[in-house]
């Protein structure tokens, strides 16, 4: 299992406050990125993994390798950036605790280590790890700068002619498209067509409701299934309300589990790492038992929301079942 795109730093600041003017030690930082979280949540699952992506030759890049060599995730395909710094994400926190991207922290004035992804590094490297891999998971902030946009075209074409199929979390964040853009906007119609060739390629896609709304005018899975060419396995989450899917002939609801949270943060990367790592067991799942499957990937969404942070409180295989069987 390959995971392409961002490993950056969650900065939380104190509730109700903005973290680009809160004091350092008022801070909370967070090892994360979608990506990032995917591949350590599979590893920890027992699933191997490979994070291929781009950090500084920094402190946050330092920590990002000994947290993923620990998880015993494959750095092979991980690219060093002596110029730029790794990304820190401005995470803005209201009283109740919801979260909202708010700018970044750290640029030197040419911009961030995540952006400059190598094409040319990456076609070096990605055919080997191919040739073991079922999965390439991506999402699409890669896609708001030229030369990360141009490695992940060339990682979608690599990944048709090794035959792995592509699983899109869309994980749309405006302000990654423009700094200046308010935290709940919806693609513009550029960032759209922009999208649209990995809606058009994915095997698999992710979806959180608002997204859905936006990209395809409904929330309902067998909708979305339907508009795709390829007919896609698709699942839209609805954060506490629940989780909805269409893997063709199987499609169905339920309800998220009930939990106290901590951080919903890396939540739904928990929960797509879960539905990957059973696939990447049992590659036909989804067509013999979807609503297990589902399951299993909520469970692991629910146990991340009671730890800080997107990657520290991922559970074990064993945990999740533990927890199932708790549910019953």
């Amino acid at each position: 299992m390959i995971c392409l795109g961002e490993a950056l730093v969650d900065r939380r600041g104190p509730l109700g406050t903005d973290p680009a003017a809160a004091l350092p030690q008022q801070c909370d930082d967070r090892l994360g990125g979608a990506p990032a979280n995917v591949a350590c949540a599979l590893a920890r699952l027992g699933t191997p993994s490979a994070f291929l992506g781009r950090l500084g030759t920094d402190a946050i890049g330092s920590a990002f390798q000994r947290l993923m060599t620990e998880r015993g995730v494959d750095l092979s395909g991980l690219q060093h950036d002596p110029l730029r710094p790794s990304r820190i994400v401005l995470v803005r926190r209201d009283l109740s605790g919801d979260r909202s991207f708010g700018g970044f922290a750290g640029d030197r004035g040419q911009g961030f280590a995540d952006q400059a992804l190598d094409a040319e590094a990456l076609q070096s490297a990605l055919p080997l790890l191919l040739a073991a891999a079922r999965w390439l998971q991506i999402g699409t902030i890669p896609l708001a700068t030229a030369p990360s946009a141009a490695a992940l075209a060339a990682a979608l074409q690599l990944s048709a002619a090794a035959g792995v199929a592509i699983a899109l979390d869309v994980n749309w964040r405006p302000t990654f498209w423009d700094a200046s853009a308010a935290a709940d906007a919806g693609p513009t119609p550029a960032a759209v067509d922009s999208m649209r060739p990995l809606l058009e390629r994915a095997g698999l896609i992710k979806l959180a409701a608002e997204e859905a709304q936006w990209l395809f005018g409904s929330r309902d899975p067998a909708q979305i299934h339907a508009a795709l060419p390829q007919r896609p396995a698709v699942v839209v989450t609805d954060g506490a309300a629940q989780v909805a899917w269409c893997f063709g002939a199987s499609c169905g609801v339920m309800p998220a589990y009930s939990v106290p949270v901590v951080d919903s943060t890396g939540a739904g990367d928990a929960f797509l790492a879960g539905l990957l790592h059973q696939l990447c067991r049992q590659p036909r799942l989804l067509e013999a038992n979807s609503a297990e499957a589902v399951r299993f990937a909520s469970a692991c969404g629910a146990l991340v929301c009671g730890g800080a942070g997107a990657i520290d409180p991922q559970p074990t295989a064993a945990a999740v079942e533990t927890f199932l069987a708790g549910c019953v």
